[in-house]
This record gives C-alpha cells, structure tokens and sequence, in this order.
C-alpha cells in the first residue's frame, strides 16, 4: 500500500509549486502577526503534514461560507488547503448521503477522538428544544453537543456560528444562538463575517496545525491577526473623512470621486475586520471599494445595529477634523500666552531699570 499523501505531496499533483506554497505559509505568517522564522515553521510542518479529520457541520445558515471558502477561479494554496483536510462529514460537499454519511461522521469522530477539528457554519436554534433546525431526525442542539464532545477544538465559521447573526436577529423566532453559547468546555474561536473572508478561515486553520494552539483573540474570540483593526483604520478612503469629503449619494460627484461613505451608512468606522487589507477574490477588491459602505457584517447585531445606510452619527465635522481643530487652538492658545509673558517680563523687567540719559532727555 502506497504511503499517505503529505501536503506537499497533494498540492503538488495539482500543479501548485513548492514556490507558491512558500509564499502562502509567509502570507499566512505575516497575516497572523507572526515572529520571525514562523513561515519556516509552518511550512514544515504543514509540508510533512497528513490529513487531518475534520467535521463541518451545517445549521442555520445560507451557506454562503462554505461558497466563499471553495469558490476559486484557480486553484489555490488557501482552496486546496481544504480540499486536503479529510473532510469526514460535510453534508452540502460530500457525496455521501443518508445513513452512510451519519456513519462516516460517526467513523472520524471515534478514530480520530481528540485530534479532529469541528467547523460549525450557521446559528443553533434551540427554542422548544431545538426543532427549528434538524438532521438525520436530530436537532442542531444534539448534533454539536456530540461532535464537540471529543473535538480537539471548535472554529465557528461565519457571524451565524460566532454571533447568532440573521438568524439571532430580532424577533428570533427560533431561539438562534452562537456555537460560543453551547460549547463551554473545548477552545472556540470566532472567524465572522457574512461570510469570512477565505484567508481568515485557512489562516486559523494552519495556526492551529503548525502550533497545535489557537492563534491570539480578541475579547469576543475573534484571530486578533485578522479583526485587530477596523476597516477604517485600514481604509483607502480614509484620507477624505480627514478631510471632511463625503459623498452624499451612491451616484453624485464624491461617490464618483471615491469620496468617504461615512454618510451613506458605512460601519467601517465600528467593524473589527481585515476586508480593505486582505480584500476579496485573490485580493481583488471589497465592498467599499466597489462603491458601498461597509455594513459592519463581522460584528454582532449586526443585523439590528440600526439601519445599513443610516450614518452612524451625524458629526457637524469630522472626528479627525475636529480633533485637528483642538490640537490647532491649543498651540494657538499656547503661544499666545508665552508672548504675554514674555511681554510681561520685559515691561516688569524696563519698570526696575534705573533711567537713563536719553530718557531724562525724552522727558
């Protein structure tokens, strides 16, 4: 029997260089804030590594994450990365179906107990004991229980899965709640959006098998590499907000300027995600930068935060301007109080000077 593929082995046959490969583990090492010499680690590891098991299971959702993680013009170190992950349950990709796809899940768990990763894509109805959303006869609320009971850890992809998101929105009928809500006692981590962005998931992923840890979150279990900063800080737009150059609407002379979308109701301002560094469609473009505001999807509530083209607030100048103008008053303020003293130094200073000749002289 032919040994098991390794990673090198597998991307190789489909005709991805080892160059390539080199590139993505930088990327990925770079993306996720790595110190020096992690790209070399991670490339080995992950270059020797075999197939590791992995259930993704499917709830309330659209299934618009898993699109976004397969969806490739070309193959792609990040596409095939999941393609070589043994994905042992995946009811929307496997081929399998019925009784022999809940027995290949029931196989990975039992064989790979404690190793095998569970992906959760959408929300988890559990209103009148879970009903709203079942498989295989069973309820979401049963089915992750099971999984996550023997999983080496939980990634909860999509706001669905980390926040509840459309599904949570109000009036929630179904009793949908976050992945985070229900699994207590296995590592969580929360890769939102709607949906994520192809990088963040893989990047998570590859941490997670080169270090066999979870890399840095943030307060709400988000990879702090990905959602450390807001879109706005990050944003090619920015530049106009400081400028106080908005545009007024979708088709009038700012918005064909590439003016700010701050009052057409872009969140970017208040949305922790990597959108306007890492774009989307091999690094192509994002929302904002195909002409709409950000709606603040990476964030929970999302959908109820008020209203997607409703501004934030209403500011009489920008935040950057305003501050500018403070700083400016200060230093304004603060010369002039170091001329009068100045000022009054030197009157204090002629008023104890004896008189001199020119002076009697001019009196």
């Amino acid at each position: 029997m032919a040994p098991p593929l390794t990673f090198l082995d597998y991307i190789d046959q489909h005709g991805v260089s080892r160059r390539a490969f080199l590139k993505f583990c930088a990327a990925a090492a770079s993306s996720l804030a790595l110190p020096t010499g992690a790209a070399a680690e991670i490339a080995a590891r992950l270059g020797n590594m075999h197939r590791p098991s992995v259930i993704w299971l499917s709830f309330q959702e659209c299934t618009g994450c898993t699109e976004s993680l397969t969806r490739s013009f070309a193959p792609t170190v990040e596409n095939l990365m999941f393609n070589f992950l043994s994905l042992d349950y995946h009811h929307t990709l496997q081929a399998a179906a019925g009784t022999a796809a809940e027995a290949a899940k029931a196989t990975a768990m039992r064989e790979n107990a404690g190793r095998y990763l569970v992906v959760v894509e959408g929300a988890v109805p559990r209103r009148d004991g879970g009903v709203y959303s079942t498989i295989a006869g069973r309820t979401n609320l049963d089915t992750l229980a099971e999984a996550a009971q023997h999983a080496a850890a939980v990634i909860a992809v999509g706001s669905c899965a980390a926040f509840g998101g459309i599904p949570n929105a109000s009036p929630n009928p179904t009793g949908a709640v976050a992945v985070h809500d229900l699994v207590r006692d296995k590592p969580v981590v929360n890769v939102p959006g709607c949906p994520p962005i192809p990088v963040a998931i893989t990047g998570v992923v590859a941490h997670y098998l080169t270090f066999n840890r979870l890399p840095e979150l943030d307060h709400l279990g988000r990879p702090r590499a990905f959602y450390g900063n807001t879109i706005h800080d990050r944003c090619y737009r920015r530049p106009f907000y400081d400028q106080g150059k908005f545009a007024k609407s979708f088709d009038d002379e700012g918005a064909r300027r590439g003016w700010c979308l701050y009052e057409l109701g872009c969140k970017g301002p208040v949305t922790y995600n990597s959108c306007a560094t890492l774009k989307w469609n091999d690094g192509t473009s994002f929302p904002i930068e195909s002409g709409h505001g950000c709606l603040g999807c990476s964030e929970p509530h999302f959908w109820d935060a008020g209203g997607f083209y409703r501004p934030l607030s209403t500011p009489t100048r920008p935040v950057a301007m305003a501050a500018a103008a403070a700083v400016g008053a200060g230093a304004a303020a603060g010369a002039a109080m170091v001329l009068h003293n100045r000022r009054r130094k030197r009157r204090a200073k002629q008023d104890h000077q004896p008189a001199t000749v020119n002076d009697l002289e001019k009196k």
